[in-house]
This record gives structure tokens, sequence and C-alpha cells, in this order.
């Protein structure tokens, strides 16, 4: 299986990286920006092609890490040409794009896998299996925390600081937990949040909460932050049911490492958690999608279910705008 990489930034490296443990062949790399792809090509060993129609035609897939707001079109393009297709969460920027990013690809026969990485974590997943398994009962509250630093805080004309391009932090952060909350605890029918950026669009940095009210009746609380100091970031996990309790809290030994190192002084563009295992969980998303592809096996994670995070995480951001509760319907 021949792979193709569209962008070099922090997520293309990090995928190129994982690519590596599986066996599959990454050929080659797309990208606008000339620095990122010599050093890419220096550290990967791979061919950059000029365009993405040429490296579309060298691959078996085509693994979309480019910035949220250009999803649509690579995927589109990817998808006319028969090639399956990763694609970085979030999965578009509006539900509009996303659903007929679904649609295209449905009609040309291909996959549409969203990277969606937290599925992946080995505590997340082992937290995920024992709610299945009945041992803590009925999921009654989940409490959720991802907080870091804005990314690329030191680019001042970054995509990520258009909200337009990026969605702000509650799409471009928060939703691994809205994604997780409704992959543990099943359809979510209203959210209410507020937000540093929800009261003051120019606010500099942004933290916020969201309270997500599931069908089955469990709750799930959620705090989200581009404020802390760099090079710092925290993701802690609680599940509380019936007849007991999980707790992955911050900083715990034997939960995902929170602290990112920092070489020579230079911190990196965007926070990205890391598992302490051999393989962290984004070569377990790889080797796992690798085995979607190849041997048929069920995704752990669909674009339906990257659809239905964006409806979440979109709904956050409208209620941390007008301060009312969104409710979201049963389709996406």
């Amino acid at each position: 299986m021949r792979i193709g990489i569209v962008g070099t930034g922090f997520m293309g490296r990090t995928h190129a990286a994982a690519w590596k443990n599986t066996p599959a062949t990454l050929v080659g790399v797309h990208t606008l920006d000339p620095v990122g792809k010599e050093a890419f090509i220096g550290d990967f060993g791979s061919q950059a092609f000029d365009s993405l129609d040429e490296l579309i035609d060298q691959v078996d897939v085509v693994d979309i890490c480019t910035p949220t707001y250009l999803h649509m079109g690579h995927v589109i393009t990817a998808a006319r040409a028969g090639k399956h297709i990763i694609c970085e969460k979030p999965i578009a920027r509006t539900l509009e794009q996303g659903r007929e990013m679904i649609r295209i690809c449905r009609e040309a026969g291909v996959r549409l896998l969203i990277a969606h990485v937290v599925r992946f974590f080995p505590e997340y997943a082992r937290a995920k299996e024992i709610v299945e398994n009945g041992d803590i009962g009925q999921v009654a509250v989940i409490r959720l925390s991802r907080c870091g630093f804005k990314p690329a805080a030191n680019v001042p004309d970054s995509w990520f600081h258009d909200p337009e391009k990026s969605g702000g932090m509650m799409l471009d952060l928060m939703i691994h937990d809205f994604d997780y909350a409704r992959w543990v605890s099943g359809e979510v029918d209203s959210v209410f949040a507020r937000s540093a950026a929800g009261i003051n669009a120019d606010a500099p940095l942004d933290h916020g909460f969201a309270i997500l009210r599931h069908r089955n009746g469990a709750i799930t609380h959620i705090e989200g932050s581009w404020a802390y100091p760099p090079p710092l970031f925290r993701t802690a996990l609680e599940i509380a049911g019936s007849k007991g309790l999980i707790e992955h809290p911050a900083g715990s030994s034997n939960a995902v490492e929170m602290h990112l190192s920092v070489k020579d002084g230079v911190v990196p563009s965007t926070g990205l958690p890391r598992s302490p295992l051999i393989l962290d969980p984004y070569t377990l998303e790889m080797q796992h999608f690798y085995r979607v592809l190849t041997e048929g096996v069920t995704p752990r994670v669909t674009a339906e279910d990257g659809l239905a995070a964006l409806a979440i995480a979109l709904a956050a951001s409208e209620s941390a705008r007008t301060g009312s509760v969104i409710q979201l319907g049963g389709s996406h």
C-alpha cells in the first residue's frame, strides 16, 4: 500500500513517522512550503511532488494533514481520483462541507477515515473497554480536560488564529474530547458552553468549558484551553458510573505523558500529548487504518463519527457566543 501525505506541518510529520511503523510505503508528499518540503525529504527520505494530482497518481492512499479549511478540496480531489483517504480531524470546517465530502467519497467507492487519535490512546481506549464491559455500571458523569498553549503563538498570521479557518479552540482542540465523550456514552442531545473567546472574540487566548447532555441521560463536562504557558499540555479523564469510577488524572505516572520536551529551547507549534508506551497512539492509529484498508477490519472511527464530533464542536462554539443551550438534531 503506497501512502502520499499532503502537508508537511506538525501533523504531516507526525503521520509520516507513524507510517514508518507499518508495512505501507511512504511514497512522497505534496506541500506549498519549500522549507517544510526540504526538511520532510531529509527526515523521511520520500519524494516531493509539485502538484497534488502528481502525488495522487503515484499512491493508493492520500493522507491529508493540511489546515482544516483546506480539507474539503483535498478530500474531493483524492476521492474523484479513486483513492482512499485518511484526513486529520476535524473532518471539515462546516457541516455542509463534511456532508459533501462523505457523499462524494461514498459515490466514488472510497474510504474516508478521520484521524481522531484520542480513540487510540491506550488509557482512553481501556476506559472505553471498561465501560463496555459494564464494570462501572451505567455511566452518569464523564469529566474530560485538554489544556495546552495556543498553537503557533509566535506566528501572528497563522491559520490557527483565524476562526474562519480553524474554527478556534473548541473546534480544533476540544473536538478530541467531544468525539471521545460520544464514543463512550452515545449521542448528544444538547450542548451548553462558555469560553473566553465566546465572550470576547478578540481575546488573545482562549479557555472554555462545555456541558454535554447525552441521549441516555449521562452528562459530560469538558474543559479546554489555549491559555497555558508553553510547553505545558495536560489532559485528564474521569468516568463515574453507578458501580465505580475510572480516573486518569493529569500528571499521573500511568497516564498520557502531559509535558512536551523542548529541544534547543524551541517550542513546537502546537501541543501534542504522548503516551509512555513504545508504540505511540499515532502509530497505533495508522496501523489500524492500514488493517482497515487491507484486511477489511471495522474502523474504530468513521467519517460519520467525524461529522458528529464536528456538530458537537460547532454547537459548543455557538453556545459560547450566544449563551444559549444548543439542541442537536438526530442526524448531522
